[in-house]
């Protein structure tokens, strides 16, 4: 642990007593709800709601872009997202044109991957869910993108993602600790998944972390580890690059966690470079000058440039400047532990299935 770990943790520490002013708040909100004091609205369309209870990343965009390639072939199906940093304000329904400053980068990834999804975005969910059935008819299901920290919602289906290496349970009260939400918010969760998990992670501490989530006998407990797919050119999907051990990469990304990306790097390749940038940062001429200089700085015969899908939609719009380089795209997706995939798979298509069925008549 280095010097700057440590005085991190030391100083959060220090903020104990925001982080118990932040607990009692929360607290109070959600005694409110539980009361029924402040009502939680249904809507009469399958909702899934991905979401945590904790700041920063727990795979939450792999985990939507996985529902949607589940259930878009069968289904009509939206998302809608917050849209994060982006510089518009209220309720906006992607289009042709769009772009990430108009959605934001996740909505913009999801809407260049999943062409026939309905992207929305909506600070106030509980306002843009009737907008979105109406521009979007015979819709057959919404993912709510990061929402599992507003109760105001009763999603049909709640998917809470925690992270292997900071699980809920062993978390506190931001700004001490990373929650957002009380731990035992947890039980309104249908399905739990520990995310990022080593691939190899035995059955042994599989179950150690079940008895520690303590879930309730009706919640479904899984684990995923992140999957890396083959890099694709950031303007032609079909032009790949498989990783190899002569490879030397340049990273660019701008994440909150790209820890397991570094080290998938430095067992995939031969070495890599790093440049970091804060997370959702947004790409200047400046910084693709400073990328391209760094890159003609790596003397090996087999180099590119690498960043993720998050960063691109950020980074495509500079076509002239970057045509003239090899960035690539690494695509990632959940893979199941444990044979899992197909119980999950179930339990999400019956509840769409069900709801729709219910609600049709049938």
């Amino acid at each position: 642990m280095n010097f700057n770990t440590i005085f991190l943790k030391s100083f959060r520490v220090l903020l104990l007593p925001f982080a118990l002013l932040y607990g009692v708040i929360v607290y109070v909100r959600n005694w409110l709800y539980n009361k029924q004091y402040l009502k939680s609205v249904q809507f009469n369309i399958p909702i899934i709601c991905v979401g945590n209870l904790s700041l920063g990343g727990t795979g939450k965009s792999p985990m939507v872009e996985y529902l949607l390639s589940l259930l878009s072939d069968e289904y009509k199906i939206a998302t809608l997202s917050r849209g994060y940093k982006r510089r518009t304000k209220g309720y906006a329904l992607a289009g042709v044109n769009t772009t990430a400053l108009e959605i934001g980068d996740e909505p913009m990834q999801f809407h260049i991957k999943y062409p026939s999804v309905s992207v929305a975005v909506g600070e106030r969910r509980i306002e843009a869910i009737p907008q979105l059935i109406q521009d979007v008819p015979d819709l057959a299901a919404v993912i709510l993108d990061d929402a599992f920290q507003h109760p105001e919602i009763a999603a049909g289906l709640n998917i809470l993602l925690t992270d292997y290496s900071n699980l809920y349970c062993d978390d506190v009260f931001f700004p001490t600790g990373d929650l957002r939400d009380e731990r035992r918010s947890a039980k309104r969760a249908h399905i739990i998944v520990v995310t990022k998990c080593p691939e190899n992670l035995a059955e042994t501490e599989r179950d150690e972390i079940i008895e520690k989530l303590f879930p309730d006998q009706n919640q479904a407990v899984f684990f995923t580890s992140i999957a890396y797919d083959t890099p694709y050119h950031i303007y032609d999907p079909n032009k790949q690059w498989d990783l190899s051990l002569k490879d030397e990469v340049l990273l660019v990304c701008g994440i909150a966690n790209p820890l397991p990306l570094k080290e998938y790097l430095h067992e995939q390749t031969h070495t890599y470079y790093q440049i970091s940038y804060s997370d959702h940062h947004i790409f200047s001429i400046e910084d693709l000058n400073d990328i391209k200089n760094k890159f003609e700085q790596i003397t090996a015969n087999s180099k590119i440039i690498l960043t993720t899908e998050k960063d691109a939609v950020r980074l495509v719009k500079y076509t002239e400047e970057l045509n003239t380089i090899p960035l690539y795209v690494l695509p990632i997706k959940p893979q199941f532990l444990f044979n899992s995939k197909e119980a999950f798979n179930q339990l999400v298509i019956h509840y769409v299935a069900e709801f729709n069925k219910k609600n049709n008549g049938n």
